[in-house]
Parts: structure tokens; sequence; C-alpha cells
């Protein structure tokens, strides 16, 4: 079966719309034929249960269920107004309360959509009704967003450590200061359109008493400071720190009185249908990543880089350049399952960092939410707030080309992203 015919078959499965499970898996099942590798596919199924076999992914749909969990049970409009309390008496104050809230709520939720989904809905009016303009208050909320998946718990993270073999508690706390930087430049840059766009600061009589709201905030505010606790310096492993989110995100949801039975039943529910997808193209990218290694892609991969003489710093720009693209289009999940198996092998085998590489990758794929044609962040926000598609790139595009300079920065300098894994003693 000659090769033309699997890449024509991969693009029209691809313009078609198929799942990328599907494709992946019957695009990778036609070259163990075409390269007469066939035999092998008789060990697919056990290799493909010990692709499974990861204590590290266990984590990950207790994490899914926390994150929905909170999400139900009230902490974004808990965090949103002890952020006011303190940020919105600033100039551009509630530009500041969009980035902050963003910050704890990664700690919470770990996804850039389930953020800009729950600020879009709660922060945006909110900001209009102040006199913000709806293309600012949107933008900065898509360009905040994409915080969450950075400061962990992150469930990208725990996806990639799984599926790489990379130590995910390391990715946690290599992931902290990449998730406090870009909070910082884009408090900055919202300082600076707040002085030129002339955007208004709070009122007290409008804005949250300090104490109250600090005290409703507190359980929301605690449960990251337990799950990196108590991951990093040893007490738990990420499993049981998820384990224990659940329970917290029960607790806290039942202390606010916003979850029932049937709450917890929609959650598992979600949780369980998530779950499905992710493990089916798993089950697609561990057929792939055997034929993969049978015909040594990776090897072929880093002799074409050294003969271009990149180098590994021009080979992590290389990538740079494939996941932003990646992410532009895909959903972030199924790009890292895609690429990472084929590009990832050969930087290691250049000498990279894993845990460096793989903060690089998960920013990457991450700021690619925001970004056209197909950023997710930008389609959900378009729809909750209810603004023209093009409209929002416009205003998120200062925000994009400044997570990608930020891209660039953790890309040069690793010691941003191994300062505290290093300090802990994770690598």
């Amino acid at each position: 079966m000659p090769a033309s015919f699997i890449l024509i078959f991969t693009a029209v499965a691809l313009v078609a719309g198929s799942a990328i499970a599907y494709l992946i898996g019957s695009a990778a099942i036609l070259t163990f034929v075409s390269v007469d590798k066939a035999q092998f596919i008789a060990v697919l199924p056990q290799r493909l249960f010990s692709q499974l076999d990861s204590f590290a992914f266990l984590a990950m749909p207790l994490f899914i269920l926390a994150g929905d969990l909170m999400n139900r049970g009230g902490v974004a409009a808990a965090l949103i107004d002890f952020c006011m309390s303190v940020f919105g008496r600033l100039k551009g104050g509630l530009g500041h309360v969009n980035v902050a809230t963003s910050v704890f709520f990664a700690g919470v939720s770990g996804s850039a959509t389930a953020d800009a989904a729950a600020l879009g809905n709660s922060l945006v009016p909110e900001m209009e009704k102040r006199g913000y303009s709806r293309d600012y208050a949107a933008a900065i909320t898509g360009a905040s967003s994409i915080i969450g998946p950075i400061i962990p718990p992150s469930s990208i993270m725990i996806f990639y450590g799984a599926l790489m073999e990379t130590n995910v508690t390391a990715l946690f706390a290599a992931g902290i200061l990449p998730g406090l930087l870009l909070a910082a430049v884009l408090m900055g840059m919202n300082a600076y359109y707040a002085h030129r766009d002339d955007h208004p600061g709070g009122k007290d009589m409008d804005l949250p008493k300090f104490w109250p709201s600090l005290v409703r905030a507190v359980p929301a505010m605690m449960l990251p400071v337990i799950i990196l606790g108590g991951t990093l310096f040893g007490f738990m492993t990420p499993a049981e720190a998820a384990a224990v989110a659940v329970l917290a995100a029960l607790l806290i949801g039942l202390a606010y009185g916003r979850i029932g039975l049937a709450d917890l039943r929609e959650s598992l529910i979600r949780t369980g249908v998530m779950l499905g997808g992710i493990f089916i193209l798993l089950c697609a990218i561990s057929t792939f990543s055997y034929i993969a290694a049978l015909l040594q892609w990776p090897q072929a991969i880093q002799a074409v880089v050294e003969s271009w003489g990149l180098g590994p710093t021009g080979y992590l720009m290389l990538i740079n350049v494939i996941f932003l693209c990646a992410g532009m289009a895909m959903d972030v999940k199924a790009a890292v399952a895609l690429f990472a198996p084929i590009f990832v092998p050969a930087a290691l085998l250049m000498g990279i960092d894993p845990v460096h590489l793989a903060i690089v990758i998960c920013f990457n794929i991450t700021a690619g939410l925001l970004s056209p044609p197909l950023g997710a962040v930008l389609l959900i926000l378009s729809t909750v707030v209810d603004m023209d598609y093009w409209k929002l790139i416009r205003a998120t595009l200062p925000f994009f080309f400044v997570e990608v300079g930020i891209l660039i920065v953790l890309t040069f300098v690793p010691e941003i992203s191994l300062a505290i894994p290093t300090a802990l003693g994770l690598r």
C-alpha cells in the first residue's frame, strides 16, 4: 500500500471531520500493513494495556471531576468577590481582578476553556457595566484564561506526564513560575491600557467588603495550597492529591450551598464522557507510537535536525512553531497526543531537559487556544459574550503576541521553569 494513499486517506478523513482518534488509529494500522509490519499488530492489545497502565492517569479523571464540581459549587463567584475587594479600587481594577481570579481559578479547574466560560459569563458583563468596552473585557478574559493550564494542578500536564513518562510532580512545580510570570505581564499590560484608555477605577460602595469576601473565598484558595503542598513536599502523590481535591470540592460546594445530588450526577456523567474520548485517543496514539518506534522515526527526525544544523535551541524553536500551529486548530490533548510522541523523543536524544521541554510544549499548545483561526478560547468567548468572532480576534492579538514573547523567553531561559523543581530535588 503506497504512502501516498495513506496521506490522501488521512487528508480526506481530516477534511471530512473524522474524529482525531479514529483518524490516527486507522492511519497507524494502514502504515503497519504498508511497511510489511502487520505481524506486530498481534502485540497491540498488550501494548495498549501497558501504555494505559500508568498511575499518573489515575489523577486525571479525579482532577477533571474536582474541577467540574468546583465550577458548579460557586467557586468562581467567591474568587471574583475576593479579588474585587483587593484590586477593584485601582484604576483598571477589574482587569486586575480578571487576571488575579484566573490565577486562583487555575488552582481549581486547571482548564483554559473552563476559565474562559466562567469568567466570560460573570466578569465581562460586570466590566461592561462599569465602563469597559466589550472588546477589551473579552480580550483580557481570554488572555488570562491561558494561565489555567500552566499553574498546577493542570490536566494537560498530567496528560503529558503520563503519555511521555515525565514526573508529574516535577511538572506541577515547573509550571508555577511561568504561570505567575504570565499573570504579572498581563497585569502590567492592563495597567498600561488602563492609563492609556482611561479605564474606570472601582467605587467603595460597589465593591464587596474585604473580610467577608476573604472568609468566603478561603476554602477555594486553600485547595490549591493543599494540592501543591501535598505533592511538592511528598505527602501525597498526584493521584492522592486529586482524590483529596474531589472530597474538598464536594465539601466546598456543600458549604456554599450550590451542589446537590443532581449536580454530582451530572459531574460524574460529564467526567465519564470526557474520559472515554481521552482514552480512545490514547489507544490510537499508542498504536501510532508503536509503528513510529518500529520505523525509528525519532532517530530519523534527529538526523534531519542535525543535518540542518539546528542544535537543541533551534529544535526547540521548530517545536514551538509546530505546536503553536497545532494549538490553533486542534484540541489541546489531541495535539499533544499526536505530535509529542513524534518530536519529543528526538529532543530528549539531543539532551534537552524533559521537564523544561514539557513546560515549553504545554505553554505553547495552550497559547494556541487564543490564536486564530480556531482557537478554542476565542470560540467559547465569542459565544458566551455574544461578540463577533473576528472582532474578538483583533482585540486579543496584542495579548497573544505578548504570550508568544513569554514563550520565547521560557524557551531560551530554562531556569525559569526548572528553578522550583531543582530546589525541591525533583530533577
